[in-house]
């Protein structure tokens, strides 16, 4: 799989984190109130764009890094930040690659990092900021507090969308259970594990800048997704005609959708495949109980989904016998208690969780 843009700005920032060697230098030099620009790699591409300075090959120390940067010119460190490689270098990229950069550091900067694919990071002399261009994207390194405090409040809202979460799902078990479920039952399930995906995502790339300032929000963050038991793509498999629908693609879709659009809940329906338009969002529909079956934690994902599809809906699942369920294959007499008894406290549970 191709890495995209998003992908190496992330493997970038855990570079320049916070308790990073590299992070370490690159503060030195703000405090030193000097400028640097600094190449993460060398390849054939790099290497013909550099013209004198000199070869050092040293291992890279943040103290090395700070006395290099007094001298004009880039500092090209190896991909892994492990040796500093050339310094004084003079970088000249394309120069017909545009650029929105105005000082002629950060102009090369990202002409060099769009050039090559190579991350390039640009220290300010008088603006005091790091910024980072990787294949086109620019990233603007801050402080940790600055950090850490839009941290909590994603932490804050991640909370509530997570408890919102557990009651549009338990609520859908529960019709699931009194086979009353409407397309916008479902929308508005998967509109939630999507808002949540979201905002983990986000706090995610916040525990990545934070290096080892952000183990305590990394530990927070694993507790809420711990609990989230089966995702959208269980529940898109549960409500989507397998032959028409690819469960992956339909993921896809739901997580393309803008975020202002992610409130209508016709273009969710709509994106993976359900009814769409009009009333269609009152539309009952039956589940074929992929989701509730994945709860049953002593069913293996292979027999359980042979047992879904011998039954077809979850109706005639939750209606089968001990005898009728072990003439599906990989179930025993005793796998067949454990998911007779599995799903009847389920379905009491769900109803309890409705009405309480």
């Amino acid at each position: 799989m191709l890495r995209t843009p998003e992908d190496a700005l992330k493997a970038t920032l855990a570079r320049v984190a916070p308790g990073t060697p590299l992070r370490d230098g690159l503060e030195r030099i703000l405090r030193g109130r000097t400028g640097a620009l600094i190449v993460l790699g060398m390849d054939k591409t790099m290497e013909s764009l550099c013209s004198g300075g000199f070869e050092i090959g040293i291992d890279f120390a943040p103290t090395r890094l700070r006395e290099l940067a007094k001298m004009d010119g880039a500092i090209v460190c190896d991909k892994d930040v492990t040796k500093i490689l050339r310094a004084a270098v003079q970088l000249v990229p394309d120069p017909s690659i545009e650029t929105q950069e105005s000082g002629t550091r950060h102009r090369t900067a990202e002409r060099v990092a769009i050039q090559t694919g190579v991350p390039v990071v640009s220290v300010s002399q008088s603006m005091q900021i790091i910024a980072l261009y990787v294949d086109g994207l620019r990233y603007v390194l801050e402080g940790s507090e600055k950090v850490l405090a839009r941290a909590n409040q994603a932490l804050a809202t991640l909370e509530r969308y997570r408890a919102r979460l557990d009651q549009v799902t338990s609520s859908l078990s529960a019709l699931e259970i009194e086979a009353m479920v409407t397309v916008r039952d479902v929308a508005v399930t998967l509109q939630r594990h999507e808002m949540v995906r979201r905002i983990s995502e986000e706090i995610a790339q916040y525990v990545l800048e934070l290096g080892v300032d952000g183990r305590l929000l990394s530990l927070q963050l694993d507790e809420l997704s711990a609990t989230r038991g089966s995702g959208a793509d269980m529940v898109i498999r549960d409500y989507t005609d397998p032959l028409v629908t690819d469960v992956d693609a339909a993921v896809a879709a739901l997580q393309e959708i803008d975020q202002a659009d992610l409130i209508d809940l016709n273009l969710i329906a709509g994106a993976v495949g359900l009814p769409a338009g009009n009333d269609a969002l009152e539309n009952i529909i039956q589940p074929r109980g992929y989701r509730l079956v994945s709860e049953l934690k002593a069913v293996p994902r292979a027999v359980a989904g042979r047992l879904v599809d011998h039954f077809g809906g979850l109706q005639d699942l939750m209606a089968a016998t001990i005898d009728e369920l072990m003439v599906v294959d990989g179930i025993g007499e005793l796998r067949a208690r454990t998911v007779r008894e599995g799903l009847s406290r389920i379905a009491e549970a769900s109803l309890l969780d409705r009405f309480l």
